[in-house]
């Protein structure tokens, strides 16, 4: 059952396990939806049975009880239900009656969940692009800033080599100076 699927009572969801609050953080504000069946003891073992409906355990299990069901009133062992099997049709209509709105109500809710959960992942993703989109302007102003201390760098360096020159020539005057006198 995934992550809010719990039938918590509406607005309450459990907290997330620990290293994972990151990643529901967009899936909390649905936790309040109710379940379309109620957060009720009937309501999960509706779904629950709504579910079992479409399982291969099912579909087996209703096969070899529909061909006991023949083979005894067919072969004579019993006569409840002799051709053309009417009661057999009946527990047929029965069980449509109730499996249709079980199945759909299940379906609804899962679309339910799964618009929800949709909706949660574009915001996410909405998030991480926006995110993304600030690193990038952040590192091009970066990128500015080191560009243009580079700039007054290069500028310092050939400031510093000019005085360095200018104070070689000096010297070199003071030198000739002190060694003519």
């Amino acid at each position: 059952m995934p992550a809010n699927d719990s039938p918590a009572a509406p607005g309450h969801t459990a907290p997330p396990p620990p290293g994972t609050d990151h990643f529901f953080r967009f899936h909390r504000q649905h936790g309040h939806l109710a379940p379309t069946f109620g957060s009720d003891w009937f309501a999960l073992k509706a779904e629950a049975f709504a579910r079992f409906f479409g399982t291969p355990l099912f579909l087996i299990s209703q096969t070899v009880v529909v061909l006991i069901w023949i083979l005894l009133n067919t072969l004579g062992f019993t006569a409840f239900d002799i051709y053309p099997f009417i009661l057999l049709n009946l527990a047929f209509s029965l069980q449509a009656a109730y499996a249709a709105p079980l199945i759909l109500l299940a379906q609804t809710r899962q679309a339910d969940r799964d618009k929800a959960h949709a909706e949660a992942d574009a915001r996410h993703r909405e998030d991480l692009h926006r995110s993304g989109e600030e690193r990038l302007a952040h590192t091009a102003e970066e990128l500015a800033l080191l560009s243009k201390m580079l700039r007054e760098n290069t500028a310092l360096t050939e400031a510093v080599r000019d005085l360095t020159a200018r104070v070689e020539k000096l010297s070199a005057e003071i030198h000739r100076k002190v060694v003519a006198d």
